[in-house]
């Protein structure tokens, strides 16, 4: 059973989901919107030969920031990430991300696969945003994006979504910026004193 906007708002105030900023003015009868954030995550097909997931052989890729009110241009064929301004998540509902029709008409999709948020999990959702149009689209941080439906659980979950390891801390995993390896500290040599 799907929530509706008068359910959302009481299970909102009952802390029973995390919804974070939150507006009414975002509420649908039955779902959210929710918004577009400032960074991008992208390929750099430059130096990047292939991808085999197997061999957790991921592109190499940049991450780019665009300022609120600034354009980022989604070219045809391309995959970029992106993030939202909203941090939700809740332990007693199922959450589904879903694209809104007006963007998919223009070509975009929002998500491949990853629609699903499970119980436990509270994040600041990843979108897989891709161009299937010819043209290019423009995307704007703050423009609507994405809706969420909450889902009633027939019982309680027996683990959560972090309690099962698959809880990340980086969204981004195996697509942000490569971390700067450390360096071991240079062992101080010591002359040994002459008997």
């Amino acid at each position: 059973m799907f929530l509706s906007d008068v359910d959302i708002i009481q299970a909102v105030k009952k802390g029973e989901i995390t919804l974070k900023p939150f507006s009414e003015n975002k509420l649908q009868p039955a779902s959210y919107d929710i918004l577009l954030g400032n960074k991008f995550v992208v390929n750099d097909e430059n130096s990047t030969h292939f991808v085999d997931p197997v061999k957790k052989i991921y592109a190499k890729t940049r991450e780019i920031t665009i300022k609120d009110g600034a354009e980022f241009v989604l070219h045809p064929g391309v995959s970029v990430l992106g993030v939202s301004k909203e941090f939700f998540g809740s332990n007693q509902y199922l959450i589904q991300v879903g694209g809104k029709s007006s963007l998919a008409r223009i070509g975009l999709m929002i998500h491949n696969t990853a629609g699903l948020i499970n119980p436990g999990h509270f994040l600041n959702i990843t979108f897989e945003l891709c161009n299937l149009n010819n043209v290019p689209i423009i995307l704007r941080p703050g423009m609507e994006i994405a809706q969420l439906t909450f889902s009633k659980l027939s019982s309680p979950t027996r683990q959560s979504y972090e309690q099962v390891g698959r809880f990340a801390q980086d969204n981004w995993q195996n697509f942000a910026l490569p971390k700067k390896k450390k360096v071991a500290p240079k062992k101080k040599i010591t002359k040994s004193k002459k008997k």
